[in-house]
């Protein structure tokens, strides 16, 4: 079964979905779509590492965007608007990146694989790492649900209960290096940001409960990539792209159905 691409690129479309809708959901709640864009375009600078050390993309990307998602955090509230701060390391950490990589001797890569994502060139090896990292955000989700969301609501709520947000927080980050580790071969860097935040946020409009969102989150990401890449191979569009767009596409539905069913 594993041996056709296209059933590969589901899979691992799909992996990526079920790690990034809980989180997603996290993303929005707190506000923190320019964290996860940040994390993203640190991921270029990873695989410059990753191809200079001649190893596996996936720890590479991993150490740094969990480097820049921790000096974010630390770097928050010393001085300049989270907005700010977000918007000079990522566009730095990309520019850097984009600068390393053509620094490499002897080595051609194709970085619009990285920017947009190459799915349909995912491997089964790939598609273990992919499926791994899931598990690995989901289950950190589930241990520390909980806990998350009352960080979440009230900082203070948190502190009262025993909980320390920072230390939550710290798992966010953990969680989002990991997804957009596993996530930069199915949808690449520039699109990471979207598929965290879009399903998430189609989600928020047909949901009651927390739990319930994370789970419309993660059908809406599957059934977009799903879609997506069955609309990439008849109309022969990018897939990464097409996915995103069927996201959104989804994201525009549920809004107008909200709307009309106001009326």
């Amino acid at each position: 079964m594993l041996d056709d691409f296209m059933t590969r690129a589901t899979l691992a479309g799909i992996g990526v979905a079920f790690a990034a809708a809980p989180l997603g959901c996290f993303v929005v709640w707190r506000r923190m779509a320019y964290f996860g864009d940040a994390t993203a375009h640190a991921a270029i600078l990873g695989v410059a590492l990753s191809l200079a050390l001649e190893m596996s993309i996936f720890p590479g990307t991993l150490a740094v965007a969990l480097i820049m998602a921790l000096t974010v955090t630390l770097m928050a509230g010393r001085g300049y608007a989270m907005d700010t701060l977000l918007g000079v390391l990522a566009h730095s950490a990309l520019a850097f990146g984009l600068v390393a990589v053509s620094f490499l001797p002897g080595i051609r890569i194709d970085l619009m694989a990285y920017l947009f994502g190459d799915i349909l060139a995912v491997s089964s090896m790939d598609l273990a790492v992919i499926w791994g990292g899931a598990a690995l955000v989901v289950a950190l989700m589930l241990w520390r649900w909980s806990a998350l969301l009352t960080s979440t609501l009230n900082e203070d709520l948190a502190y009262a209960s025993g909980i320390n947000p920072k230390h939550e927080q710290m798992t966010l980050t953990l969680s989002l290096a990991i997804t957009v580790a596993v996530a930069i071969k199915v949808v690449g860097v520039l699109l990471i940001a979207a598929m965290l935040i879009i399903p998430a946020a189609a989600a928020r409009g047909l949901a009651r409960t927390p739990e319930a969102m994370a789970a419309v989150a993660a059908a809406i990401g599957g059934l977009s990539a799903f879609v997506g890449l069955r609309a990439a191979y008849i109309f022969d569009t990018p897939a990464g792209p097409s996915i995103v767009c069927v996201a959104a596409i989804l994201f525009a539905a549920v809004n107008a159905l909200g709307w009309l069913s106001q009326k």
